[in-house]
């Protein structure tokens, strides 16, 4: 007779056989395998325009009706570019359409803006360099697709902005699904928790396109720049920051204002509130922030607020509420400056179940902290009372930590090919820790079937971001929405 042990099994269960949650191996390859007949890996590559969304111009204005209005038109202006500028600003305009597409019914934690700029390196807390996603307000759990067909698209779009031909620009999307298939492949035949701890060094980067020369993937020219722009982003650390954006004012220590894009905070404090009265919050706010960090024993400890100024950052995120922090440790030469960025809803909110997290940069923080082979040190977050006496969600991390991007006005063919495959690479390592690795790479199997049907994909959605940056121009000229350029 079989009795309950308290561990999900029973006294006659051998304990080899002991599993404490989830499926076996060949379950979860079954349930990929069901997936694919009931969603046909081919059909991924239909688009057509939903019927009764919101239209962007629509999306965009309920953006901005929760944004600092001042900031507004410089994003409105970064956005008006380019096709390409449009897209990375589109993130909730793709969000409504991808809510009409198919998928496998396989969640994981979604990056929710995958978009090849949205990718890059920076230091780890071991002081190594790594290649990862870097951008994850609207991360949120949903279908994986989601994020594979944002990415894509964006590589599709760069193609044409660059002024590739329609076969690159088909095949260079297409490499970017390929490498999210093959590293998810690869992710499901590991242990456990080496596809936990799978991610990628720079350094490895580098190898792989000084091997690729002989093949004509990349040439001499990427090789340097690559090498080049690595060792730029090891130079970009509180330090170098320091340099740029502070200076001496009457004796003090303070942040340089460049208005509008960066204002100190003594210029935007409402009547009646003195700079005593807005030290006393930061120390506060800061104490309260330390609970958030990993550590119990933290860096931050010894550092001490100094000044801070809202700054204008990215091209989607303009217009929320961004905040650059001055601290200072030993001395004047032991700087730290940290940035806090508003979290708002997911884009993805609208479409999938609601977040577990009520605050919005707790759910930034830990969906970052799931996805990222290493995160920053200082990633917590906070919920405040902001200037104008409205409470908001923060997550706060170092404004720079040897972070490093692509400069999209210089890829090549053959560069970018590369580019895609790595980034595909990333997102699957970053599924492979949130979502069923082993049913996600049954489901794609070992045919390029989702990777054409992907890149078809992304050639129609090209289409229609083109028509979505035609209305959003019209709105521009017509005045219904403002634009500021050249910043």
């Amino acid at each position: 007779m079989s009795t309950a042990n308290g561990l999900g099994t029973t006294d006659s269960t051998p304990a080899s056989e002991v599993r404490i949650v989830g499926p076996t191996f060949e379950e979860r390859a079954a349930l990929g395998r069901a997936a694919r007949k009931r969603v046909p890996r081919s059909i991924h590559g239909a688009w057509s325009p939903p019927v009764g969304q919101m239209g962007p111009i629509a999306v965009l204005e309920e953006q901005a009706a929760t944004r600092v209005p001042e900031l507004v038109p410089i994003r409105h202006g970064r956005m008006l570019v380019s096709p390409f500028t449009f897209f990375r600003g589109a993130a909730a305009i793709m969000a409504a359409d991808l809510a009409g597409t198919p998928d496998s019914g396989i969640t994981v934690q979604l990056c929710g803006d995958a978009h090849l700029s949205n990718f890059g390196v920076f230091g780890t807390p071991e002081r190594e360099m790594i290649f990862d996603i870097n951008d994850f307000d609207e991360t949120l759990p949903g279908p994986w697709e989601w994020d594979v067909k944002r990415m894509a698209a964006s590589f599709e779009i760069c193609g044409r902005h660059r002024g590739f031909s329609a076969a690159k620009c088909r095949d260079i999307a297409a490499a970017s699904v390929y490498g999210y298939r093959e590293r998810m492949r690869k992710s499901a035949g590991m242990p456990t928790l080496q596809a936990w701890y799978d991610r990628l060094d720079a350094d490895t980067i580098l190898d792989w396109i000084r091997a690729r020369k002989r093949d004509k993937l990349a040439g001499t020219k990427e090789v340097q720049r690559t090498d080049q722009n690595f060792a730029k982003a090891r130079t970009r650390d509180s330090m170098r920051a320091f340099s740029k954006l502070v200076g001496e004012v009457d004796g003090e220590l303070r942040i340089k204002a460049d208005p509008p894009l960066i204002v100190p905070i003594e210029d935007l404090l409402p009547p009646g509130r003195d700079r005593d009265d807005n030290e006393g919050a930061m120390r506060a706010l800061l104490q309260s922030y330390q609970e958030t960090l990993l550590h119990h024993h933290h860096p931050l400890e010894e550092y001490r607020y100094v000044h801070m100024a809202r700054k204008v950052v990215g091209v989607g995120s303009v217009g929320t509420r961004a905040w650059i922090i001055l601290m200072l440790g030993r001395d004047d030469k032991d700087p730290l400056i940290l940035q806090a960025k508003e979290a708002q809803a997911s884009v993805l909110a609208r479409h999938l179940r609601p977040s577990a997290h009520d605050n919005h940069g707790q759910r930034v923080v830990v969906g970052q902290r799931m996805m990222q082979a290493a995160s920053d040190i200082f990633l917590g977050w906070q919920r405040v009372p902001d200037l104008d006496g409205n409470v908001r969600d923060y997550y706060i991390r170092q404004l720079h930590d040897w972070k490093g991007s692509i400069n999209v006005e210089t890829l090549r063919v053959p560069g970018a090919t590369l580019y895609a495959r790595v980034c595909g690479q990333t997102l699957a390592r970053a599924h492979a820790r949130s979502g069923d690795r082993v049913a996600i790479a049954s489901y794609l199997g070992k045919s390029d079937t989702f990777d054409r049907a992907v890149a078809q994909f992304s050639t129609a959605y090209a289409d229609q971001n083109e028509r979505d940056y035609l209305a959003f121009t019209q709105a521009v000229s017509s005045g219904r929405l403002e634009a500021m350029t050249g910043l």
